[in-house]
């Protein structure tokens, strides 16, 4: 079969066709990326092209309240600012650190129905057109899978605008408050990517973030899912499919217990299938292989480990692949304990056992 570029194996997967290969796809680390040049990868590469993998663009709208965003303390190791969520975040400098948040404004039902939701106003100069006047014809040109980056849910509202023991508890005790957010933000959505479409960019799936579990388990109840998510990941897919494209979610942690739910709605991709979270990659291709694409799930807590990821890969992508519906990558990210060397290693092993 002759190479296909990343959208022709995309489209493929999606289809539940065989193609070339399977996609590769990941997202290293600010760290890991520097650890690779520091070992030979040149500094002015693109990591994709110097791994010969696959290359999905995404266009993205600002759908934030737009509070200040403003240093308010910064020295050699750290920086505490605000966000345009309205949250107070400290930044340390180290390479690949996780920032510590330390206060949200948008805090109670109160301020975001007086305040927060009045600011999310749509808008045509919330969309970078400038950028994406340059960059889309490129993309297309050159074979890239578009997205449409969406973002809307228990993600947003509760790791970057809320918290997440003030949402957990609204969705109990205010769930008429969560909702509204939740809808709010994906009107933004389709308002925007709407406004995009009719301008001529086209776009081959909407994917968006919205993490519902943890190790072993979810934040909240399937019922609870239903009765409060759920209509608007139904109403995104929905959106997604009357315009001929799919429907790709990122949900972190184990929520194999929402995969039937998730499937009845008619999501078409699921990543990042976190293994050490409790996701079973191998049981979902058995039970879902002919309707949902599965993306992800190797585990990267192995990638420094040479013997025993490449070992993980020879065993499941030859599962994973059948029949199409499969997008290679880890089960998060790239960490930077991956040296470049095994990052080829684990390329050309992907490359060898997803080949068709």
């Amino acid at each position: 079969m002759k190479e296909m570029t990343s959208k022709e194996r995309f489209q493929r997967m999606f289809q539940h066709k065989e193609a070339d290969r399977i996609p590769i796809i990941d997202a290293p680390w600010e760290g890991t990326i520097k650890r690779w040049k520091r070992e030979g990868m040149p500094d002015d590469a693109d990591w994709r092209d110097y791994f010969d993998i696959d290359k999905v663009s995404r266009l993205n709208v600002d759908i934030s309240p737009q509070y200040e965003v403003k240093v308010l303390e910064e020295n050699d190791k750290q920086v505490t600012y605000t966000t345009s969520y309205g949250v107070t975040l400290r930044k340390f400098k180290e390479e690949d650190s996780t920032p510590e948040f330390l206060d949200y404004k948008v805090n109670n039902s109160k301020i975001w129905f007086e305040e927060t939701k009045k600011r999310m106003q749509e808008g045509a100069d919330r969309i970078n057109w400038e950028r994406y006047k340059k960059v889309y014809p490129e993309w297309v040109a050159k074979g890239h899978w578009l997205e449409a980056g969406f973002w809307f849910g228990f993600d947003v509202t509760h790791s970057w605008m809320c918290g997440t023991e003030t949402i957990l508890i609204a969705m109990l005790e205010e769930p008429e408050w969560v909702m509204d957010m939740f809808e709010t933000y994906l009107n933004s959505c389709i308002k925007h990517f709407d406004l995009l479409w009719d301008k001529g960019y086209r776009f081959d799936s909407i994917f968006w973030y919205d993490d519902m579990g943890y190790k072993n388990t979810t934040f909240f109840s399937i019922d609870t899912y239903r009765e409060i998510l759920r209509p608007f990941h139904n109403r995104a897919v929905e959106w997604a499919h009357n315009k001929g494209i799919y429907a790709h979610l990122h949900s972190c942690g184990d929520v194999m217990s929402f995969v039937d739910d998730l499937v009845k709605i008619g999501v078409d991709a699921l990543n990042p299938l976190e293994i050490k979270a409790g996701m079973d990659p191998i049981l979902l291709k058995k039970k879902y292989g002919n309707k949902l694409v599965l993306h992800g799930g190797l585990n990267a807590v192995l990638w420094d480990k040479i013997d025993e990821v490449t070992q993980a890969i020879l065993h499941n992508v030859p599962i994973l692949k059948e029949n199409g519906g499969y997008i290679f990558s880890s089960d998060h990210s790239i960490p930077n304990s991956v040296s470049l060397e095994n990052f080829k290693t684990i390329v050309e092993t992907v490359k060898q056992a997803g080949r068709y």
